[in-house]
């Protein structure tokens, strides 16, 4: 039988990869990607974009679906052979691209390409590719491009060993506690967990670290001492602090040498640190300026995060007999003061969002704004649940997803967008290839029959998700390398995906994708509003930990020195910014996935930066939509779709929101919807 890996006629066959076919198909793909590009680095071979890109390119989109389909079903179906198999060749794909980006003769055909031939998409695509090459080390001689290329190697691995280790340390931690232990916990996850201990011959309920169940027993378990079992263990994860047997998890000398490696590379190319580097493709000129905004930001939340934690401490001393205030405490005690304000529960809205019935409620919004229509379709799947879909307009294919929600032993934590394929008029058939995208979720699975049930926070998670696929499916941008999300600057490529996120806030829209699990009635208007006026419940500190997250994160690729204990820049970080001290065992960078093994290195802040963009842009359609009305316009959908997701990275971000909105952003509509004006 072929190997489903070099099958390129569709789509990836997801339901024949097995681990024996990785190696055999790597053998090919690289082979072929090499010969590429010696042919292309030739002295004879012109220096022509579309010529190289017909050789080049499609040798190494080829390479890149194949490597992308097993990187997937390592994030979304790990198994120990699965796994052996895509560690066995993380090492000589990372080499690959790590000689390419860093090809010499590569960087000089680029050079010497005549810019005036090029439209205005491919002008882009090569401004990136030498700035690209430079970052990439392509100036870097002798000794020290060796050496550049080891750090690459070498941070691949660990960021791979980061995220395993997360991912096990996770998995490893289970606790069978007792029906008592579990009072206030809400039914479903209660039914869940016994359904789990009894799958394994056990007494019991069976609680994990996975969020649809850690969560709700953070929030709602009245027992302190189990609400203290697991956030130690939740927050000690892949740490010297977990208990002896996991200590194999522990992720602190990866931390110090990915750092260190992180501030070698920066040297090499030039800069002081890797923050600097990191900004280079982004909308922040400087670290400089992204610590002033996380720093203006915090002065700004700061009196509500006071407002927030006095307001917790005085309803637990007076109704809840605590005096005091412990980090395992603030779910619980938040959550019961939310219910005490404004007369709700999480659990009360959960059973109002069915999944069926909030997908359904966000392709009709989707299919409105932006004059498309979302329809089932088929494709070959790496485990039953998962959904695919293709969008059309006007009845032409416009690009396809899969959908993958629910948590699952194997897959690892969070939600993501990750790009299949990208749109691109191919150089080497002259036809138009389609964008395809994976949009991955860990929500709770449905529980005796039932449909899956989601808390808003989840609805409002999906919603992202689903704007990231957007901005990678709606694109029109027929160059490969700027269409879709390729080529954004990433501090703006959370805008489509928090703009998604006001949706989930408005009436009008909220009300026709919900649907009482039992009874089949709507969101009721009254608890809608209950719903409203929590909104914004604890904005200041929310805020302040995500700023707290985002500088830590920036001033540990900046003034940190990676031999040091990063830990005490957390506690610095901490009294500068947090209102809440949490426990001295807390480890949370061990697992913080985003900066150590996700892309997000001194870009964490790209979410709070990009928030403003969002913000703003929504703006538009609460201004169109005026005083009560649902700002569902489709004229302003057409508006932003064109000027900010048609165009993908084929412009610069601050081109796009100002041919959007007429001027530059302001921080006003994000205040205004966090109740901090």
């Amino acid at each position: 039988m072929s190997n489903p890996l070099l099958d390129f006629s569709g789509l990836p066959l997801f339901d024949r990869i097995e681990p024996s076919d990785v190696a055999p198909a790597l053998d090919h793909l690289l082979a072929r990607a090499q010969d590429a590009l010696e042919q292309v680095t030739q002295d004879d071979f012109p220096a022509d974009w579309q010529s190289i890109s017909k050789v080049l390119d499609v040798a190494t989109e080829r390479l890149s679906r194949a490597w992308g389909a097993v990187s997937h079903l390592n994030s979304v179906a790990d198994t120990p052979e699965l796994r052996a198999a895509y560690n066995a060749d993380l090492p000589r794909v990372t080499d690959f691209w790590t000689r390419l980006g860093a090809d010499e003769r590569l960087y000089a055909r680029y050079k010497a390409i005549d810019v005036s031939r090029l439209d205005a998409e491919q002008r882009q695509a090569h401004s990136h590719a030498l700035r690209n090459f430079v970052l990439s080390g392509a100036e870097l001689q002798g000794q020290d491009k060796v050496r550049f290329a080891q750090i690459q190697e070498r941070q691949a691995e660990l960021s791979q060993k980061f995220s395993e280790n997360a991912l096990d340390a996770t998995e490893a931690f289970a606790y069978y506690a007792s029906a008592e232990e579990l009072l206030g916990v809400p039914p479903d996850v209660v039914a869940a967990t016994r359904a789990q201990a009894q799958a394994e011959g056990k007494d019991g309920h069976k609680l994990t670290l996975k969020m649809p169940c850690y969560l709700p027993v953070m929030q709602f378990a009245h027992s302190s001492a189990l609400r203290e079992k697991l956030y130690k263990a939740y927050t000690t994860r892949a740490s010297e602090q977990a208990p002896a047997e996991q200590r194999q998890f522990d992720n602190s000398a990866l931390m110090g040498e990915i750092l260190a490696l992180r501030q070698e590379e920066s040297k090499l190319l030039g800069y002081s640190n890797f923050g600097e580097v990191s900004v280079v493709p982004k909308m922040a000129e400087s670290p400089h300026q992204v610590i002033s905004f996380l720093r203006d930001l915090a002065a700004r939340a700061r009196p509500y995060a006071l407002q927030d934690v006095a307001d917790l401490r005085s309803y637990a001393r007076e109704h809840l007999d605590l005096t005091e205030l412990r980090a395992w405490d603030l779910p619980y005690v938040s959550e019961k003061l939310k219910e005490a304000r404004y007369a709700f529960s999480e659990q009360e809205v959960k059973q109002y969002f069915t999944a069926p019935k909030v997908l359904g409620g966000l392709f009709k919004i989707v299919e409105t704004l932006f004059e498309v229509a979302i329809v089932p379709d088929k494709a070959p799947v790496w485990t039953e649940g998962v959904e695919f879909f293709r969008i059309e307009r006007a009845g032409q294919l416009v690009g396809q997803f899969y959908l993958d929600q629910p948590a699952r032993t194997g897959k690892r934590g969070g939600a993501w967008m990750d790009d299949v394929r990208a749109r691109w008029l191919r150089p080497d058939t002259a036809s138009l290839q389609t964008p395809v995208a994976h949009l991955v979720c860990n929500f709770a699975q449905g529980v005796e029959g039932r449909p899956a049930l989601l808390t808003h926070d989840d609805v409002t998670t999906l919603f992202h998700e689903c704007g990231h696929g957007l901005h990678h499916l709606l694109t029109q941008v027929n160059e490969r390398d700027v269409s879709g999300i390729s080529g954004v600057e990433w501090d703006a490529v959370e805008l489509p995906s928090q703009f998604m996120e006001n949706f989930c806030w408005e009436w009008d829209v909220l009300r026709h994708m919900t649907a009482h699990v039992d009874t089949g009635q709507p969101l009721p208007r009254e608890l809608f509003d209950k719903m409203l006026a929590a909104k914004n419940f604890q904005s200041g500190l929310q805020t302040l930990r995500q700023v707290e997250f985002a500088l830590f994160d920036m001033l540990l690729h900046t003034e940190h020195d990676p031999q040091a204990d990063l830990m005490d820049l957390l506690t610095q970080v901490r009294k500068e910014v947090a209102v809440i001290e949490p426990p001295a065992y807390s480890r949370t960078p061990h697992t913080f996935s985003h900066i150590f093994s996700g892309g997000y290195a001194a870009g964490y802040y790209s979410y709070k930066w990009a928030e403003v963009l969002s913000a703003d842009a929504y703006a538009a359609f609460e201004e169109a939509a005026g005083s009560g009305g649902a700002p569902l316009s489709t004229d302003i959908g057409r508006l932003y779709r064109q000027h900010i997701l048609e165009v993908g990275g084929s412009r610069p971000a601050m081109a796009s929101f100002k041919a959007f909105r007429g001027r530059e952003p302001s921080i006003d509509a994000l205040l205004r919807h966090q109740g901090m004006a």
